[in-house]
C-alpha cells in the first residue's frame, strides 16, 4: 500500500455526505479580520445593510446552468423558481414558450421520451472524430487555403485527444492495480485480526505486534479519519467510485465512437434549434451532475430562514435551474440555449460552473452573451480546475468575444482557500492576470447535496456561485445596478493581497496579486459599502 494512493483526496472524495440537524460550519461566510478566515464577510454585510436601512426588492431570479438540481431538497425547495404560467405534469406547453412542463427550469440534455444524457465526449474527442475523415494523413500544404484554419483546429484536437486518452489509460491501469492492492491489504488485516469490519478504533490501536500489519492499519486509520468514515470498507468505496470515474473517461470522454446525442433527438448541427430537451432537472439523485448543480444552488441561496444545515449567501432570490452540463464537455449549442432560456424567463444573474478548452461554435455562445447583456444580465463563470494559466491556454467561455472585444457582463472566478498563507490560492485553480477577474472561496465549501444532505466540495465550481451569490445580494438591495456596474463593484471591492502563494500546479512562490486582474478575494461587505457609496450621489441628484 502506497502513502500517496491512500492519502490523496480527490475533489470527489471531499464530498463526505451528511445530514445536518443543526447549522453546519460554512467558512466562506466568515470575515477575514474578525475570524482570521478568508471568507466573504456575509453576516457583516447583512449587518451593514440593516444599519443602512435597506430592504430587499422583490425576489431576484438567479439561474444555475449546471447538471441539474434536487428540487425536493429541504434547504432549496422554498427558494426555487416556479414558472407561474405552467401547470405541472399535464404534458402541455401552457405558456407556449416551446418547453413542456418547465415548472422549475429546463433540461437541454434530455430527450422528449424522458431519457437523459449523463456522459458525453470531451470537445477535443468530438472534434477529432468529426474532422479525422477529412484530414487524416494530410499536411497543411495539401489542404486548400479556405480549410487551413479548420485543419489547424483538427491538429490541435488530435494532439489533445491523443495525450489525454493516453493519460486516462495510464491512470486507470495504475489505479486499478493500486485498488486491488488496497482491497487485498484490507482482506489481510481482517484475516489477521479475525474481524469482518476494520473499524477506526481497531485501526487506531492495532492488536498485532507485526510491524507490517501495524503500518497497514495505521495507513487505513489515517484514511478513515481524513475521509470521516467509520471503517476501511466505507473508505475504500470512495476509491472504487474514483476508479469507476477513471473508467468512464475511457468509455465516454475519450471514446471516439461514443455518441449520446440520439437520446436527445435534436439536429445537432442546427445551432438555431431550441425546441429540444425535457423538464427533468433531478435526472438522478446519484448522478454527479445533479450533485454538482444542487451544491452550487445551495451556495447561492440555501434557505437562510429555516435553521437547517446550510445557509446561502443571498437572502431574497429564486433559483432557476437549467441543465446542459453532462460528465464530459458541454456543447456550445446547449450553453447558448441555456443562457437564452434563463434570460427569457427573467434571470438577472447566471452562475456557470463549467468550462472546456475547445469551443467550435463559440459564435453561438457569444451571441447569447450579447443577448444577456442587452437584457441586463450578469454572467459569472468558473475559471477551471486544471491549474493552468488561462492567459496562455484559453478556457471557454472566455472573457472576450471572437472579435477580441471584452465581454462586459462576464466575470471569471478562480478558487481561493480559507488561510492567508502560501495556500491561499487553491492548488487546482486556473489563474491569469488578464483572463481571471477575481478569486473567491472554493475549497471544502459546505453546501446542499441531493436527498436533503450536505457535503463539502472543492473547485472553481464553488467559487463561481459564491460570486453569483454576492452579485445577487447587490442586485437585490441595489436593483438599479447594471451588469457592468455589478461587475465593476465586485472587482473593485475585492480585498487585495500580496501574500506569497504557491502558484497552482507548481512549487514556485508568487505574489497572489499576480494571479488575477484584481489580485484579490471577493468580499460582500466591501461590495455593499462600495455599492452604497456609488448610489448616494445618484440619490442626491434625484432630489
Amino acid at each position: 500500500m502506497k502513502h500517496a494512493r491512500l492519502l490523496l483526496l480527490f475533489p470527489c472524495l471531499l464530498s463526505i455526505v451528511c445530514r445536518a440537524q443543526q447549522p453546519l460550519m460554512q467558512w466562506h461566510h466568515l470575515d477575514p479580520a474578525a475570524n482570521n478566515t478568508m471568507g466573504i464577510s456575509t453576516e457583516r454585510a447583512y449587518a451593514l445593510l440593516h444599519e443602512l436601512g435597506l430592504r430587499p426588492a422583490s425576489p431576484l431570479l438567479v439561474a444555475v446552468i449546471d447538471g441539474g438540481v434536487d428540487t425536493a431538497h429541504a434547504d432549496l425547495k422554498a427558494v426555487l423558481w416556479h414558472n407561474p404560467r405552467e401547470i405541472a405534469g399535464n404534458g402541455r406547453d401552457d405558456d407556449h414558450n416551446g418547453y413542456v412542463d418547465d415548472v422549475y427550469g429546463w433540461n437541454f440534455t434530455g430527450g422528449k421520451d424522458g431519457r437523459n444524457v449523463f456522459h458525453d465526449q470531451k470537445e477535443e474527442t468530438r472534434l477529432y472524430a468529426r474532422l479525422r475523415p477529412r484530414y487524416e494523413g494530410k499536411t497543411l500544404a495539401q489542404v486548400p487555403t479556405a480549410q487551413q484554419a479548420e485543419f489547424r483546429l483538427y491538429e490541435q484536437a488530435k494532439a489533445a485527444y491523443t495525450t489525454k486518452r493516453a493519460e486516462a489509460e495510464t491512470a486507470y491501469q495504475n489505479d486499478t492495480k493500486q485498488l486491488a492492492e488496497d482491497i487485498a491489504n484490507s482482506a489481510t488485516l481482517k484475516k489477521a485480526y479475525g474481524v469482518q469490519v476494520l473499524d477506526s478504533s481497531l485501526l487506531r490501536r492495532s492488536p498485532s505486534a507485526d510491524t507490517t500489519l501495524t503500518k497497514l492499519a495505521s495507513l487505513f486509520y489515517r484514511v478513515t479519519r481524513r475521509m470521516q468514515q467509520p471503517n476501511a470498507d466505507s473508505a475504500l468505496n470512495y476509491y472504487r467510485r474514483y476508479n469507476a470515474e477513471l473508467k468512464d473517461r475511457l468509455d465516454y470522454a475519450y471514446n471516439l465512437a461514443y455518441d449520446p446525442r440520439p437520446i436527445i433527438g435534436d439536429q445537432v448541427q442546427d445551432l438555431r434549434q431550441r425546441d429540444y430537451g425535457n423538464a427533468n432537472l433531478a435526472t438522478s439523485l446519484v448522478d454527479h451532475g445533479t450533485k454538482h448543480g444542487t451544491h452550487c444552488a445551495g451556495i447561492i441561496a440555501a434557505d437562510r430562514t429555516n435553521k437547517l444545515g446550510g445557509q446561502g449567501i443571498a437572502d431574497n432570490v429564486r433559483i432557476l435551474s437549467v441543465r446542459c452540463i453532462p460528465d464530459g464537455d458541454e456543447r456550445d449549442k446547449d450553453v447558448a440555449n441555456a443562457i437564452r432560456y434563463a434570460v427569457d424567463n427573467g434571470a438577472k444573474i447566471i452562475s456557470m460552473s463549467f468550462g472546456k478548452y475547445f469551443s467550435p461554435e463559440k459564435a453561438a455562445v457569444d451571441e447569447a452573451m450579447r443577448y444577456a447583456n442587452a437584457k441586463g444580465v450578469l454572467l459569472v463563470h468558473a475559471a477551471g480546475n486544471d491549474h493552468l494559466n488561462t492567459d496562455q491556454i484559453p478556457q471557454y467561455p472566455q472573457g472576450r468575444y471572437l472579435n477580441g472585444q471584452q465581454i462586459p457582463n462576464l466575470l471569471t472566478v478562480g478558487a481561493s482557500a480559507r488561510t492567508n498563507d502560501t495556500h491561499l490560492v487553491a492548488p487546482f485553480s486556473n489563474y491569469g492576470r488578464q483572463s481571471v477577474d477575481v478569486f473567491a472561496p472554493g475549497v471544502e465549501i459546505m453546501s446542499t447535496m441531493p436527498s436533503s444532505s450536505y457535503a463539502p466540495m472543492s473547485g472553481t465550481s464553488m467559487a463561481a456561485p459564491s460570486v453569483a451569490g454576492v452579485a445577487a445580494v447587490l442586485k437585490t438591495y441595489f436593483p438599479q445596478l447594471s451588469p457592468t456596474e455589478l461587475k465593476r463593484i465586485i472587482m473593485q471591492s475585492a480585498l487585495p493581497y500580496h501574500t506569497q502563494v504557491l502558484k497552482p500546479g507548481t512549487k514556485e512562490l508568487v505574489d497572489f496579486a499576480t494571479l488575477s486582474r484584481m489580485g484579490g478575494v471577493v468580499n460582500l461587505y466591501e461590495a455593499v459599502k462600495l455599492a452604497s457609496a456609488a448610489q448616494a450621489p445618484k440619490a442626491q441628484a434625484r432630489k
